[in-house]
């Protein structure tokens, strides 16, 4: 009876174990895309930031009568 059981077990391992892969491979790449779309926004901010910076500068300017 075992020695009818173990290949069937074996090929059940095998279909688990395949399943697995593809499961973290596809963890994988969603990873790997969140990743990428967090170091776009963070470019993003570090544009804006310097923006805004840039503005406050310029209304400081104009305030002051532009003497600096």
């Amino acid at each position: 009876m075992a020695a009818l059981q173990a290949p069937v077990i074996m090929m059940s391992q095998n279909r688990q174990e395949e399943k697995d892969r593809e499961r973290a491979k596809k963890d994988y790449m969603i990873n790997l895309k969140a990743e990428l779309e967090i170091k776009l926004l963070h470019e993003k901010m570090d544009r804006l930031l310097a923006l805004e910076n840039r503005l406050t500068e310029l209304l400081i300017k104009t305030e002051n009568g532009g003497d600096k």
